[in-house]
């Protein structure tokens, strides 16, 4: 089902998104060399709880999942790439870490991850991986707009993201969001112009690039339910949650 919000329901979805951005940015800012990332679980809990709102991966439990998901926010770090799992573990300098969080407040949900590199470290790599999946995204914001085809989003990420060199997987993607987290239509991060369901206002799209360093093949965690880059290497993924709108395109997730 692709639902459709009305303009009170996107108000609300701005409060939404105004929360995660809030959330993700005082996480980063916390996320220093020996944070524990349940640690940064735990954060996640108290700001959601404390604002009231729900969360949207504890009871989370799909067929691609091992069981329920049990944590408040994916913490992916490094190979990990999407659905990281929190657990045991304390940041080093120059881990690559991504934070996707997704929350429902006043029954509408808004989506949207970050990669950052951890201390004083810079490595190339990783900041061109963060780059790109950026760019992409920037790129992608740019053609949303009412009448505009689903394929020209996923054009304007595959061009970025396979410009810079990159392999891309498309598995997992953008989608629609909602009363729900994970809606149609689901957005591939290689496409077609012009082709695919058009746009229409009332649309919250959850856009996400990501990639891995060296290859487009994911592997499962013996946790069931991190994905990693088969080979190792590094990975990134930037994600906003937008709103068509008859104008243009609002995105609900930057930071304030």
């Amino acid at each position: 089902m692709i639902e459709i919000l009305s303009p009170p329901e996107i108000a609300r979805a701005r409060e939404t998104g105004a929360l995660v951005a809030g959330i993700l940015q005082t996480l980063k800012g916390r996320s220093t060399v020996g944070t524990n990332l349940l640690e940064i679980d735990e954060w996640t809990r108290q700001m959601i709880v404390d604002a009231g709102a729900l969360s949207c991966y504890v009871d989370y439990a799909p067929s691609f999942g091992r069981g329920p998901f049990a944590h408040w926010i994916c913490t992916s770090v490094n190979d990990a790439v999407l659905h990281g799992r929190p657990h045991d573990y304390a940041l080093r300098d120059g881990d690559l870490l991504s934070l996707d969080l997704a929350v429902s407040l006043g029954g509408i949900v808004a989506d949207s991850a970050i990669s950052f590199v951890v201390g004083e470290s810079r490595p190339a790599e990783s900041l061109a991986l963060i780059s790109a999946t950026e760019r992409a995204l920037a790129a992608a914001i740019s053609v949303v707009r009412a009448g505009a085809r689903l394929g020209d989003i996923s054009a304007a990420i595959g061009t970025v993201l396979q410009g810079a060199g990159y392999r891309i997987n498309t598995d997992f993607g953008g989608h629609g969001v909602g009363s729900t987290m994970h809606q149609d239509p689901h957005v591939p991060n290689a496409g077609k112009a012009g082709r695919g369901y058009k746009l229409r206002p009332g649309l919250l799209l959850a856009i996400e690039p990501w990639v891995m360093a060296d290859t487009d093949e994911l592997v499962t965690d013996d946790d069931g339910w991190t994905l990693k880059s088969a080979t190792g290497c590094l990975t990134a993924h930037s994600e906003h949650t937008v709103a068509i709108g008859y104008d243009g395109v609002e995105v609900l997730t930057l930071p304030r």
